[in-house]
């Protein structure tokens, strides 16, 4: 029989394209969104996919579902600052009932579970780059902290419910990733930067610019959440996918400005409370273990990314 598979937040940015590469891998797909910050645009070209069901609903609530799964991806979360900024009490619940209520359906259905994590566990690191061994360096009562605990939290339960009911999970700490069908309003810096060029307006970079992000393409991302889902051995530790290709943000807004040919210029506003001075993987783990990373080059990303916000 052909096996199910459920994404958790799968009309969202990433979940789409996980939906979209478990049917190209002949699973059948139910995709479980409250569409927060989800779009049913992500998803309109599988709905006519008989092996995919969309299911509006809210997994800080009980998921009950007939069919039998056997992959279980929980995508669910606000995950820019603009989203859990706009929604903390949402991101706090979703990163906790909602992977208590996902870890049961796993666990009910004997199902591996993948947990989408974040480099936001890490905070404002102090180890650079950052390795899958540091503890990282969070201030829990922040503005941010409503996403970094919550992440941390469903990494605890995740862990805790491995080791007691002997359950098949895996843990994906994801860093900054982009790539056609971001929003235009997501609030990260390359959606912003490429929104803001295109208009010829000013690129709002804040602070000096100086801190550091590493940007990866999603479909190089996506790759690497496959094998890490779909490997045989076991995979219960947490895994950086990423590309470790660090830079400023200021230089990466000039280089949007002069990939789009924009009059845009650069407008500095204040940096954010507990902003990441830098943010970098190490991801020595995921190739060893995994075989995996990242291929496309920063600047073919971009292009293509781009190109999509031009068409939109």
């Amino acid at each position: 029989m052909r096996k199910t598979a459920v994404v958790t937040g799968g009309a969202g940015f990433l979940g789409a394209y996980l939906c979209e590469r478990l049917l190209e891998l002949d699973f059948k797909v139910i995709c479980l969104d409250n569409l927060i910050t989800g779009s049913m645009q992500n998803i309109a070209h599988l709905s006519d996919n008989r092996d995919f069901i969309f299911i509006k609903h809210d997994v800080t609530k009980h998921i009950a579902l007939k069919k039998k799964v056997s992959l279980i991806l929980h995508f669910a979360s606000p995950a820019s600052p603009v989203d859990y900024l706009r929604y903390p009490i949402q991101t706090l619940k979703v990163g906790s009932l909602g992977t208590h209520n996902a870890l049961g359906l796993a666990k009910k259905n004997k199902a591996r579970f993948l947990l989408a994590s974040t480099s936001e566990v890490y905070g404002d690191p102090l180890v650079h780059p950052q390795p899958e061994d540091y503890w990282g360096n969070v201030n829990c009562i922040g503005p941010r902290g409503v996403y970094d605990e919550a992440k941390r939290f469903a990494e605890a339960i995740t862990m805790a419910y491995h080791r007691r009911h002997n359950m098949d999970t895996r843990i994906v700490r994801i860093f900054n990733t982009f790539g056609p069908r971001m929003r235009k309003n997501d609030g990260r810096a390359i959606p912003n930067f490429i929104s803001q060029a295109l208009k010829d307006e000013p690129l709002t970079v804040y602070g000096k610019g100086l801190q550091t992000r590493s940007f990866c393409y999603v479909d190089d991302l996506i790759d690497g959440i496959m094998k890490l889902l779909l490997i045989k051995r076991e995979a219960y530790f947490p895994t950086n996918i990423g590309n470790p290709g660090e830079m400023r943000l200021i230089d990466l807004a000039k280089s949007i400005i002069a990939l789009t040919q924009s009059k845009s210029k650069i407008r500095f506003q204040a940096l954010p409370v507990d902003d990441p001075r830098q943010r970098e993987p190490d991801i020595s783990r995921a190739k060893r273990f995994l075989k995996w990373q990242p291929r496309v080059e920063l600047k073919s990303g971009l292009l293509k990314t781009i190109a999509w916000f031009r068409s939109c």
